[in-house]
């Protein structure tokens, strides 16, 4: 039983890092790319977003940690839409909280971090400064994220339920769709002749 859990904990960790990599790799090419065109109301707009995306995941990774998958049950036997799904968010709270604070938490982290070094050079070349800004940029860009993700979380604590809920009913939509896209066609029957 032990051996089965290490497999999939392994699995796990394997299947985590290689998505984490590829996405990584793939958001930092497409925002550096499209940010390096934009010009400087864009290009901030588009960090403000970026850092905006991690701490609404992060409140999300915090709220399926938080949230009792009790409330979810008289929910679910009224077939409330979005509480079966709620509560699968629940009973696999630690890989949801992974995916949603560390992977694109983190992932937003770095892209930020990269988008704030080219917000830093269109400053720097629109209002032709000497100095180096991108310590005081980095800073402020930090401390957006942190003091977002304090706060988040505990609106996350407060809301725990309600957010839940919602990203559960997402999550049901989403998975409907993705049902429909693999349903097997009809085969017609010939007419015997």
């Amino acid at each position: 039983m032990k051996n089965k859990k290490d497999n999939a904990d392994l699995k796990w960790f394997i299947t985590i890092s290689i998505t984490t990599f590829i996405l990584s790799i793939t958001f930092s090419f497409i925002s550096t790319n499209a940010i390096t065109n934009l010009q400087l109301i864009p290009a901030i707009l588009i960090l403000l977003f970026t850092i905006l995306v991690g701490i609404v995941f992060d409140i999300i990774g915090v709220a399926v940690t938080v949230a009792k998958e009790e409330e979810f049950h008289a929910k679910a036997t009224k077939k409330v839409k979005g509480a079966k799904s709620s509560i699968y968010l629940i009973r696999h709270s630690a890989r949801v909280a992974n995916i949603c604070a560390d992977v694109i938490g983190d992932i937003c982290g770095v892209l930020s971090g990269s988008i704030a070094a080219l917000v830093t050079m269109k400053i720097t070349q629109t209002f032709h400064l000497n100095f180096d800004l991108q310590f005081i940029i980095s800073a402020i860009v930090a401390s957006l994220t942190v003091g977002g993700k304090a706060l988040g979380k505990g609106i996350a604590q407060k809301n725990a339920t309600n957010i839940v809920h919602w990203v559960g009913r997402l999550f049901g939509i989403l998975k409907k769709e993705e049902k429909k896209k693999i349903k097997k066609p009809k085969i017609k029957e010939k007419n015997a002749m």
